[in-house]
């Protein structure tokens, strides 16, 4: 027996907190670009094009619009790039960028942490609720899928992307936040609440996003695996899994609901039970925790970094667009 290696919490918890604070930098620096063509006195800021990674929609558009043209779209391109580095990170290294980098997904564990202190404990839905709910997710995956996979052609696409609807969907989809509608209140204060009863409600039941990733992480090399020869059974890896998933009946979690967190190998007390492992040719060989979410960033910012050097990564919008559509956008 050994200690337990809750570096590992540390360590992620760390890397979660470091891309929320750049996703609210991020989305602060928007908000003062916007404010600047609201009203032209206040101070220009350059428009972080990184805001696109808030756009999964459009980056879907972008990718079937590339795939049948050979053509990245020039007005949001940096979500298209955001795009295919999530599903190389997903393919490659698990649903890492759920468990280590999406600010969603972070902030869903603090609701269901928060939870877990205020009652003592976190709910769980019932098997034959729970199954139900999980194909929400799915379903909404299929229907995103099959309306913009296989409904929206290219020639579609280009008269929407030339709409002004499309060139400030970046605004539009900040001002469903700062200009929220009773409607929308109501609603995240119903998937707060749910949050703070259910571990990572929003991700397990209703995010589209995630179900592909989680469907693409199935084929990927690393997984966790269990050596059935040191587990001695404790089902601490269980307990602790913030995915539900029942660690110490498998062999090796192949399963679409696992995000890499190693929530699971940092609370076995075993050594060498309980392993991320990659898997090359037939055999699987395990690697220390600490390199996966090393591989799982420098992974995601390669693949950014060849869309910058591409040039696909600032948007293509002239500023006097933004000029004449912003203001349009605040009549009252």
């Amino acid at each position: 027996m050994t200690a337990q290696r809750t570096y590992i919490r540390k360590l992620r918890y760390g890397v979660q907190l470091a891309f929320l604070a750049l996703s609210l930098y991020i989305g602060y620096q928007f908000y003062h670009f916007v404010l600047h063509f609201r009203d032209p006195l206040h101070p220009f800021v350059q428009r972080p094009s990184s805001v696109d990674a808030f756009l999964p929609i459009s980056a879907l558009m972008s990718l079937k619009f590339f795939l049948f043209t050979g053509i990245i779209e020039p007005l949001h391109p940096a979500a298209f790039t955001i795009f295919v580095a999530v599903l190389v990170t997903s393919l490659l290294m698990k649903k890492g960028f759920c468990g280590w980098i999406c600010p969603v997904g972070t902030i869903s564990q603090y609701f269901w942490m928060a939870g877990q202190k205020v009652f003592g404990k976190n709910f769980r839905m019932q098997n034959s609720l729970d199954l139900p709910l999980r194909s929400l997710k799915y379903l909404l995956m299929a229907l995103f899928l099959l309306l913009i996979g296989v409904a929206m052609v290219p020639n579609m696409m280009v008269l929407f992307f030339i709409t002004d609807y499309y060139k400030t969907a970046d605004v539009m989809t900040m001002n469903v936040f700062a200009k929220m509608s009773r409607t929308t209140m109501w609603v995240l204060l119903a998937l707060g609440s749910l949050s703070l009863l259910y571990k990572n409600f929003w991700c397990r039941y209703l995010c589209p996003y995630g179900a592909l990733l989680g469907l693409l992480s199935c084929m990927g090399p690393v997984k966790i695996q269990r050596n059935e020869e040191h587990c001695v059974h404790c089902r601490s890896c269980s307990r602790s899994c913030p995915s539900l998933i029942d660690v110490e009946k498998k062999g090796v979690v192949n399963s679409p609901e696992c995000f890499g967190c190693m929530t699971c190998v940092s609370s076995c007390p075993s050594k060498n039970a309980l392993d991320i492992t990659l898997k090359t040719g037939k055999t699987r060989r395990v690697f220390q925790p600490y390199l996966y979410p090393l591989a799982l960033v420098l992974i995601f910012y390669l693949v950014i970094g060849i869309g910058m050097a591409a040039g696909k990564w600032d948007s293509q919008i002239p500023n006097e667009e933004y000029k004449r559509i912003i203001p349009e956008l605040y009549k009252d």
